[in-house]
């Protein structure tokens, strides 16, 4: 019997501050400890984003969102939208709490959240205990990489971690409304 207790895991590594490679819906996704601002300026750095542009956090559920959001502000008739939607390929936008950092929420009031159905992402939340930061694995305004072994030529050392499991099968990122007003930011 071999000797896994210092083999890394994707928990392992989003518990060190380091940045994991995932599948999620449609894309990979590049992901850490929304809570870990050295862990999101180092996705930052890998992905070339300026922090001012915010980020998304990926669930299990909505509870583990509640942290970051400012439910009170959430209008009771856009709730019934919002929770029927869920879990999806939708991504919110709704009021940041106030508690809420600006390393996730950049030049906004407001923080991009979703419960996604996608089975390996949710495990990771729950084995994890709260949402992550997910963002398109990909170089700022380049291409999404398609697969793992690509993944690796692109990131290396840079992620800690390759979660190398199946993408959800949606051919599109997740749609993003407004949550306040239903606008479509994209569809």
């Amino acid at each position: 019997m071999s000797d896994l207790s210092n083999t890394p895991t994707a928990i392992t590594c989003l518990t060190q501050g380091e940045v994991i490679l995932y599948p999620t819906e449609a894309v990979y996704g590049l992901g850490c400890d929304p809570d870990n601002q050295q862990a999101v300026e180092a996705l930052l750095a890998i992905k070339q984003r300026p922090v001012e542009k915010g980020l998304i956090l990926i669930a299990d559920n909505y509870g583990q969102l509640l942290k970051y959001v400012d439910d009170a502000k959430i209008p009771m008739d856009k709730r019934a939208d919002i929770f029927s939607s869920w879990p999806a390929a939708i991504t919110w936008v709704m009021p940041a709490s106030k508690n809420t950092p600006k390393w996730l929420t950049g030049q906004f009031d407001t923080i991009a959240v979703r419960v996604t159905n996608h089975p390996t992402v949710k495990r990771l939340c729950q084995e994890f205990g709260k949402p992550l930061v997910s963002t398109s694995a990909n170089l700022t305004g380049q291409e999404t990489v398609i697969s793992i072994d690509q993944a690796k030529a692109q990131f290396t050392e840079q992620v800690g971690f390759y979660v190398d499991e199946a993408l959800g099968g949606n051919t599109q990122p997740s749609t993003i409304k407004d949550a306040m007003t239903g606008k479509i930011f994209r569809g």
